[in-house]
């Protein structure tokens, strides 16, 4: 096959497809799909209900122990540098800072889900 039958294939292709493509979606959406979506809360109820604290606590706390995840992992690559027991040092510091605070949060009841 020459570049220009396979060009014209490709072009013809791409053409029947974007025609079938204006025949096929649906001309008469529903309620459903034509309302907002708000990341599960009804969007159709009041907006002033309250939203739970401890939601907010754990997407918080997963924020920062991916954080933590960010700061490991250049290490094995840092290991690999004139100086490793640096490395190590800052490493074990970060490790136990986390550690720290991890157990200071399960210690005050953060982690806990019911009230």
């Amino acid at each position: 096959m020459t570049l220009t039958t396979m060009f014209s294939i490709t072009a013809a292709v791409a053409s029947l497809l974007i025609t079938i493509s204006f025949w096929l979606p649906q001309t008469t959406p529903d309620t459903e799909k034509l309302s907002p979506y708000e990341c599960g809360f009804d969007p159709i109820g009041s907006a002033r209900l309250p939203f739970s604290l401890r939601f907010f606590l754990v997407a918080i706390l997963f924020l920062l122990f991916d954080l933590e995840i960010a700061l490991l992992l250049p290490i094995p690559w840092a290991m690999s540098l004139p100086q490793p027991e640096l490395t190590t040092t800052w490493t074990s510091a970060i490790i136990t800072l986390l550690t720290l605070g991890l157990i200071y949060e399960w210690g005050a009841g953060g982690l806990e889900w019911a009230e």
